[in-house]
């Protein structure tokens, strides 16, 4: 027996609106900010190029889970640089990125990744860069 879908509709508030994400370009790809409540919540998508890399950074107050979407990706994890450790993520894989954790991704391959994290006063600039290729070392920059 086959059944049909079930079909929900959702209430809005008047107010609601549909708008394109916001991009940001990185040297190494893109992230889009799909969703944002200021001091609560960030959704991103990241769209990083093969052979690039993130900066070797930690978070004072963020807290982040990234997953992979496409592509795959090493990322670095530790509690400092001599404690690194590089796991390789396939499509599916998550990781819990806890505030004050170094932790760095490595493309692979193009890779697509969804980051949800908290969004807490100033979470654009909670990032403590400790290794960065693209000369942004010390900087909030993009």
């Amino acid at each position: 027996m086959r059944t049909e879908p079930v079909r929900t509709t959702v209430n809005q508030p008047s107010d609601a609106e549909v708008g394109p994400a916001e991009r940001v370009d990185k040297p190494w790809g893109h992230e889009e900010i799909f969703a944002l409540v200021e001091g609560s919540y960030v959704g991103k998508l990241l769209f990083v190029s093969a052979g690039e890399s993130l900066s070797l950074q930690y978070h004072h107050a963020k807290d982040e889970t990234i997953a992979l979407v496409s592509g795959q990706v090493e990322i670095d994890l530790g509690a400092s640089a001599e404690a690194l450790r590089a796991v390789t993520m396939s499509p599916g894989d998550s990781v819990h990125v806890a505030p004050g954790t170094l932790h760095r991704l490595r493309a692979l391959q193009d890779s697509v990744l969804v980051e949800a994290s908290t969004a807490a006063d100033g979470w654009r600039e909670d990032v403590v860069r400790i290794e960065d290729r693209y000369g942004r070392l010390g900087t909030t920059a993009p």
